[in-house]
C-alpha cells in the first residue's frame, strides 16, 4: 500500500512538472532546432537558464559543450541544431519577445532592476500582451530610457 501511495505521488508531481514544461515550450520562439533545445536542454534545466545568456556561436558551443559533459544527451545532429537556435533566437544581438520572455531574460537584456522587472512581468500579468514598444514605457516605475536603449530588439 505504502509502494503504490509513493508512485501516485511520484507520477502525480511528474504531470504537475511536465504541465509547467509545456508551458515553458509554448513560450519559446519558434524555429528549427526548437525541438532539439527542447530534448536536449528541457530535460535537465528551465529556459530561463539559457534565455538570459546571449551568447555568440562560440560561447554558445563551449556551454552546449559543458552541458553535454555533465550528461546531457545529444547526437551530433542536435548539438548542431541546438546551437545554431539558441545563437538565432538568444544570441547577442537578437530579439527579446516580451510577452513570453521570462523575468530573468527581461532583467538581463534590459538591464532592470529586479523591481523594474517584476513590475513589467506584473504589468503584463495584468493588462495582457504588450503590442508597441509605448505600452512597454507605460509600466510604472520602470525608466522609459531603459526601453528606448532595446527598442530595436524588442518583438511583440
Amino acid at each position: 500500500m505504502k509502494l503504490s501511495v509513493a508512485v501516485a505521488a511520484v507520477l502525480a508531481a511528474s504531470c504537475l512538472f511536465a504541465a509547467g514544461d509545456d508551458e515553458e515550450v509554448k513560450n519559446l520562439p519558434a524555429g528549427e532546432g526548437k525541438d532539439a533545445v527542447v530534448k536536449v536542454c528541457l530535460n535537465c534545466h528551465g529556459a530561463g537558464n539559457f534565455r538570459q545568456l546571449r551568447l555568440n556561436k562560440d560561447g554558445w558551443s563551449d556551454k552546449v559543450a559543458d552541458m553535454v559533459e555533465k550528461g546531457a544527451q545529444a547526437s551530433d545532429a542536435e548539438t548542431a541544431a541546438v546551437i545554431d537556435y539558441l545563437v538565432q533566437n538568444f544570441g547577442p544581438d537578437s530579439k527579446i519577445y516580451v510577452n513570453t520572455a521570462p523575468f530573468q531574460e527581461i532583467k538581463a537584456v534590459f538591464k532592470l532592476t529586479a523591481a523594474e522587472t517584476q513590475a513589467v512581468v506584473d504589468y503584463r500579468q495584468q493588462n495582457g500582451a504588450f503590442h508597441t514598444v509605448a505600452d512597454l514605457r507605460k509600466v510604472p516605475g520602470v525608466p522609459a530610457e531603459k526601453i528606448d536603449a532595446q527598442k530595436d530588439r524588442i518583438a511583440f
